[in-house]
Order: structure tokens, then C-alpha cells, then sequence
């Protein structure tokens, strides 16, 4: 292979024109990118593209899952853990459509995947032919490009374009459909360009130096400053640079749920999580603070509460790479665009070293209320059964913070992301915007491969696991080390909270019954235990870390207890319950 370095590509070439079908384009696509590991499912209409695959087995690992969710987040998974671009494969119509929820959930949470789907014949199309639907215009909404290619010469340029815009600027889902005809179609290889620049795709802003001398002036004449950190600094590698921002500026920060883990959690600017379910002190002194810097955020409604009661004292600067974000759902005092790789040096360099001791203070004096009356009942209950929260606490103990932490959605989600203790950038996984059920199982499989060297756990709840459990025979077939935390309260736990707080306990639907999971991972040639003995938690917990292989352990947890702190829908902040 040859490499030359063109103006705006780099262009990896064979040394002779030669005929290659279009799947072999494809796989060559992959190869030139990097990948090396696809997740999927085979179909009719990617048959020619399976079959092309059988000879890249040394260059192209493929991880059949057991539905086309299940690949979409295991790509998730993947470039969550990795940072690289996460692929997925499936076939036209049901195949195309079950990766729906996934792509939506990529686009909403940033995720650079590529999607491939097998299409029908081109002179099929319109036809209502046999698995034919019409994916492209199913899947614009919820991606960042997508494409239909009927030819098989554009196939190269094509998915050059796929991986540049999927990971570049702020990423998210590209989807491209391929026809049948275009997968089997002969042409002339002329070998595979990378793309760098597409004239019509601005992936970063230009920064504007003004807006980054009126954002440090701000915050150097701030008395009460609070920094909200979100993904776009894990996304743009930021981490060090974020660190830095804040230890020369002193000021607190407090972070979204996907932005959980940037940096140690037990630094001791860290004042909590935002949002719903998030800690006592940054909540309340959201709306009390004069100065407010969110880097790389994009005030959601579960971070904000009612937007017409929201911080409306503070100063708020807004540094983002996406200019749709800024004003959006909160007006910024000054908006910082750009990648915060570059901004945040930047703005670190003409502000002044401070400490904000008082001000910590009061962060400090409200956590001591919230640790009082929520988090220490929850990490050391006295009640005859197992809280979520002291599962966390003693899987704190083992994995000392080393660990990939994959949650679903629902109590477990909220409570694994209060109390779990993360001590390396990209350690978290989880479904933010969309909060898709069912996301973690997968998610861990994918995550693993993204980091084969380190322990992942997944944690969901009795409902969210039963909605993609098929994924253990992906596991099993693949041998994949994964450990799985079942926290079964026997019940729809988010949906039971809602009832009993705001329905009158009026539990419609939500109370679940369950198959043993411990049985069916045996099925799965899975090992397993249950616990519902306070005393034998620790132990299993440490069997399930040191087992060799994957390991299932079910915890039987309380039945109706609830998360806390909350904001209720249609709240301010400042109406945040400790219980």
C-alpha cells in the first residue's frame, strides 16, 4: 500500500487499478479506516457483502448479535469506550428499521457510528418489493448524513464522507444504504481516499478571540462562579485542558451524566451531578450563582427544570462546538464557539488564579445535608433489604474506580451515576437523551471490544435487561468478558416512583415478574448467583469481578424505594426534594 498526502485528503492507494465488486469496496473502506471490529446481522440484501467478508477474517473481526439493536448499540458501546467510529451492519426493511432506536439514540448523545444497510435492487425501489423500506428518509431526522448509493463507483468516496462527518465536529450517526445491485456491481478500484474536508461541511466554528476576552472578563470579575462540564470535553479530548480551566480559576464544577468521569471523581472542585435526580448542592445553587460556564452542554430539560426559573441572575457563558447549541434552550451573556480543545487554553490564559473558598463553602454545607438525610441512609441502610445504592458502594471497593460502567435506564441509571466512583475519562456508558431501555446489555458488548484491557461492568434494572437479553448468546458465542448486575426490585422502578409520588400510588403496569436470570444465563452457559442476603453481597460481588469470563449476578434489591434528590417535572431547581 502507498500513501500520498494530498491538500485537505489522505489518500491511500494500491499501486494498480484493478476490479473489485462493491462489497469488496466496502470491506476495503472499513480496513482503510481503521476498523476492526463490525457489529451485525446478515440478510438478504448484505448477503454479497457477508460473503466478501468471509476473506477479510484477518483484517476485519465481525460480532454476529442477536437482533439489529443489539448491533447498533454495541457500536455505541464501541466508540464510547474507544473513541473511535463505532460500524453496524444490517439488512434492508426489519433489519434496517430495528436499528432505528439506536441511531436516534447516537445522534442525541454525540456518538460517531457508521451505519451500513443492504437495500433491494435499484430498479426495484418504489416498488413495495419484498423487505423494501424506504430507510433514508426514515433515519434523516436522526442522523447527520445519510446517502442511498445505486452505483458501486461511488461506494469509496461515499463512506470516505461516512467516517469524516460521523467523527468530526460534534459526531453523531451516518447511515448508508447500499443497493443490491450496487454490492455486486464490477468496477475499476482506483484504491481509497480518506476524506478531510467537504466544502459544504463546516465540522468547527471559527473561534471568535472577542467572545473568549469578554467570557474571561466575566469570570474574573465573578464572585459566585459554577462550571457545568457535559460530554463535549470527553468528546473533544478536553480532559486535561478542562482540569487546568478549573484549577487555576478555583471554580466548582458540577457535570451532566454523560459527562460523569472527564476527571477523577473525587476531585475536590467536584460539587455533584446536575439535573433530576442530581445532587442537592449544584442544583440549588444553580439559581444563586452569578457566573455560569457550560462547556460542552446543551442545558436539557433534565439539567434545567423550568427554563423561565433557570440561573435567571447569572451571567451565562456557553462554550460549544455545535452554534445550534448556543441559545437554544438558555440565552448566553457571551457565547464562546469552537472545538473546547482550543477554546479552553484559550480562555485558561487570560483569567487570573483564584480560589473560591467561601462560595465552596456553601456547596460543601449542602452536600453535608444531602449525605445526612439521602446518600448515607442509601449507602448504609438499615432496612432488612439491599438498597441500589450500597450495591454501588461495594462494587466501589473493588474496582477502586478502574472500571467501564455501562448503566441502563431507569433507578439503576440514576443511582449508578450518583455514587459510582470513575477515575478515567471515557468510563461511563449510558443512554442519555433518548433513555432507551435495554441499552446497556449490548452497549457492554461493544464497550469491551472498545477497551479489551479493562473490566466492564454492565448495571440494569429486572425490566430494562428482559428488553435485549438475547445479546447473552452473543456473549456466549464470542466468549465475551463481561459482568452483568441485575437490580431487581421486582417492579418498573422509575415508573413505579412516578406513580406512588405523583399518581397516588396507583401502580398501573409497572409491577413486573421475571424469569430466574440466573437459570437462563446458565442456558447461555453463563455463570451466576443471586443475592438477596445484605451479608452475601460483598463476596458475590468479588466472585462476579474475579470470575473468568462473563458472570451474571442478580441482586434482589428493595421494592419500592426511590431515588433522591428530584426535581419534578415542571420545577425550578430550587424546588429540588430530598425526599
Amino acid at each position: 500500500m502507498e500513501t500520498a498526502q494530498q491538500k485537505g485528503v489522505t489518500e491511500i492507494s494500491t499501486s494498480e487499478t484493478k476490479q473489485v465488486s462493491g462489497s469488496v469496496a466496502v470491506l476495503e473502506a472499513l480496513v482503510a479506516e481503521g476498523v476492526d471490529v463490525i457489529f451485525g446481522v446478515p440478510g438478504g440484501a448484505t448477503i454479497a457483502i457477508y460473503d466478501a467478508l468471509f476473506d477479510y477474517s484477518e483484517k476485519l473481526e465481525h460480532i454476529l448479535v442477536r437482533h439489529e439493536q443489539g448491533a447498533i448499540h454495541a457500536s455505541q458501546g464501541y466508540a464510547r469506550t474507544s473513541g473511535k467510529v463505532g460500524v453496524a451492519i444490517a439488512t434492508s426493511g426489519p433489519g434496517a428499521t430495528n436499528m432505528v432506536t439506536g441511531i436516534a439514540d447516537a445522534m442525541i448523545d454525540s456518538t460517531p457510528v457508521v451505519c451500513i444497510t443492504g437495500q433491494v435492487y435499484a430498479h426495484l425501489l418504489g416498488t413495495d418489493a419484498f423487505q423494501e423500506t424506504d430507510i433514508i428518509n426514515m433515519s434523516t431526522p436522526i442522523t447527520k448524513w445519510n446517502y442511498q448509493i445505486t452505483d458501486a463507483k461511488e461506494i469509496p468516496s461515499v463512506l470516505a464522507k461516512a467516517f469524516y462527518i460521523a467523527r468530526s465536529g460534534r459526531p453523531g450517526p451516518v447511515l448508508i444504504d447500499i443497493t443490491k445491485n450496487a454490492q455486486l456491481q464490477m468496477f475499476d478500484y482506483n484504491g481509497y481516499t480518506k476524506c478531510n474536508h467537504i466544502r459544504s461541511y463546516r465540522p468547527k466554528p471559527t473561534v471568535r478571540i472577542t467572545y473568549v476576552e469578554q467570557a474571561a472578563e466575566l469570570i474574573n470579575s465573578a464572585k459566585r462562579p459554577m462550571v457545568l462540564l457535559g460530554q463535549g470535553v470527553i468528546l473533544g479530548q478536553a480532559e486535561a485542558e478542562f482540569k487546568h480551566f478549573i484549577e487555576k480559576s478555583g471554580i466548582p464544577y458540577a457535570w451532566t451524566v454523560l459527562g460523569a468521569g472527564a476527571i477523577p471523581s473525587d476531585h475536590p472542585l467536584n460539587v455533584g451531578m446536575l439535573g433530576m435526580h442530581g445532587n442537592y448542592a449544584p442544583n440549588m445553587l444553580t439559581n444563586e450563582c452569578d457566573v455560569l460556564i457550560a462547556i460542552g452542554m446543551r442545558f436539557d430539560d433534565r439539567v434545567t427544570g423550568r427554563l423561565d426559573k433557570y440561573a435567571k441572575q447569572a451571567k451565562v457563558v456557553h462554550l460549544d462546538i455545535d452554534p445550534s447549541e448556543i441559545d437554544k434552550n438558555v440565552k448566553s451573556t457571551v457565547p464562546v464557539w469552537g472545538d473546547c480543545k482550543e477554546t479552553l487554553p484559550m480562555l485558561t490564559a487570560l483569567i487570573e488564579q483564584k480560589q473560591h473558598t467561601e462560595w465552596l463553602a456553601r456547596f460543601q454545607a449542602y452536600y453535608q445535608e444531602e449525605l445526612n438525610e439521602v446518600i448515607y441512609p442509601e449507602l448504609n441502610p438499615t432496612s432488612a433489604e439491599i438498597t441500589m445504592g450500597e450495591v454501588i458502594r461495594h462494587l466501589n471497593d473493588l474496582t477502586k474506580g478502574e472500571a467501564v460502567i455501562v448503566t441502563d435506564v431507569g433507578q439503576n441509571q440514576m443511582v449508578a451515576s450518583r455514587y459510582t466512583k470513575l477515575n478515567k475519562t471515557r468510563s461511563n456508558v449510558t443512554s442519555g437523551g433518548l433513555g432507551t431501555m435495554g441499552f446497556a446489555l449490548p452497549a457492554a458488548i461493544g464497550a469491551k471490544y472498545g477497551a479489551p484491557e479493562r473490566t466492564v461492568i454492565t448495571i440494569a434494572g429486572d425490566g430494562g435487561f428482559q428488553m435485549t437479553l438475547q445479546e447473552l448468546g452473543t456473549i456466549m458465542q464470542n466468549k465475551i468478558d463481561v459482568k452483568i448486575i441485575i437490580l431487581n426490585n421486582r417492579f418498573l422502578g422509575m415508573i413505579r416512583q412516578w406513580q406512588e409520588l405523583f399518581n397516588d400510588s396507583r401502580y398501573s403496569f409497572s409491577d413486573l415478574e421475571s424469569p430466574d436470570f440466573v437459570t437462563l444465563a446458565a442456558s447461555y452457559r453463563i455463570a451466576g448467583k443471586r443475592v438477596s442476603d445484605r451479608q452475601e453481597l460483598p463476596e458475590a460481588l468479588n466472585e462476579m469481578i474475579n470470575s473468568k469470563g462473563s458472570f451474571l449476578l442478580e441482586v434482589m434489591v428493595t421494592k419500592e424505594n426511590n431515588v433522591f434528590p428530584m426535581v419534578a417535572q415542571g420545577c425550578s431547581l430550587s424546588e429540588i426534594r430530598l425526599k
